[in-house]
């Protein structure tokens, strides 16, 4: 088998086994049996056509063609280790890793298609997406852990750089049997938040909008606090109560009549959609890449807030 391509591990076998002065200690230099190295020396000679080691009761020492061969495999060993260093180079340079957190609704209706979008424009960056609250959301991007979050909460804080990527509509919906399911007139205010309500948890970006847009409602109790948009929509659906939740989170619902919406009196309730980060106020990197593929898919507004950190 002249042709066949020698084995990396036996040619650094036998490059120890010159260098050591002896099979034994070759193999003891790499881990080896020796058993297990005299087989693998013997291939090396199979392979080559010609004795590599002189064998003596004082040791191993390798011929004159031996001695051609070692320098040979030092070339080509030397050259497998700047081929593995470049490897591991261009693995961790095609690979940039972005941290990132999202509240619930944008998590399950808008960055599927920002995530999609980012891949096709950078296949470099990776994503580790954390599904959190608002709260958490900013919490997490206080201390480090996330370099970028989108959070659904009105209440953005002085600390944090801030992009509003669009205004999202918070509607009322009910179960197809519930008696507002078949109202004429619109809920009203007054009425809505005297109303006990099927709820988001404290911290959640839609729970605090709500109670922002109607104030009152946070003096009701709720009929039930659950902690994601699906329970949510589960409850309202099995009769436990009305809920005020994004027109994202239900209009896959509402199109299949397993949810109703109610029109409220008044102003439309709305709430932003916002991008935040801490650091420089000009985004770079993979985290400028993700909140282009948001805003190509949004109507983003163009202001932009951002203070110094309140310590």
């Amino acid at each position: 088998m002249p042709d066949q391509l020698p084995n990396l591990q036996a040619l650094s076998l036998f490059v120890a086994v010159v260098d050591e002065g002896g099979l034994g200690a070759g193999a003891r230099k790499l881990g080896m049996y020796q058993p297990n190295a005299s087989r693998m020396i013997g291939q090396l000679e199979t392979q080559a056509g010609v004795p590599l080691l002189d064998r003596s009761p004082r040791g191993a020492r390798p011929t004159s063609a031996g001695l051609l061969y070692a320098a040979h495999a030092r070339e080509l060993l030397e050259a497998a280790g700047d081929f593995s260093a470049w490897l591991r180079h261009s693995r961790d340079e095609d690979t940039l890793d972005l941290r990132v957190g999202a509240s619930m609704t944008i998590a399950e209706n808008l960055m599927p298609a920002w995530l999609t979008d980012l891949r096709r424009s950078s296949p470099r960056v990776r994503v580790d997406l954390n599904v959190l609250n608002s709260t958490q959301v900013l919490e997490q991007v206080r201390s480090g852990e996330l370099q970028l979050g989108f959070i659904e909460t009105p209440h953005v804080p002085r600390w944090v750089h801030a992009l509003s990527l669009r205004q999202d509509e918070l509607v009322l919906v009910v179960a197809s049997h519930h008696p507002w399911a078949r109202r004429t007139e619109p809920v009203s205010i007054q009425e809505l938040a005297t109303t006990a309500l099927v709820v988001r948890e404290g911290g959640s970006g839609t729970r605090d909008a709500f109670e922002e847009l109607v104030p009152q409602a946070a003096s009701t109790p709720p009929v039930q606090q659950l902690s994601s948009n699906g329970a949510v929509r589960i409850a309202v659906a099995s009769g436990a109560g009305p809920a005020v939740l994004s027109m994202l989170a239900v209009r896959t619902q509402l199109e299949a009549g397993q949810l109703v919406r109610v029109p409220v009196a008044g102003a439309r309730l709305r709430r932003p959609l916002t991008a935040v980060w801490k650091g420089p106020r000009r985004l770079g990197g993979p985290a400028a890449d993700l909140v282009a593929a948001a805003t190509a898919t949004t109507a983003a507004t163009v202001s932009t807030t951002s203070t110094a950190p309140d310590g």
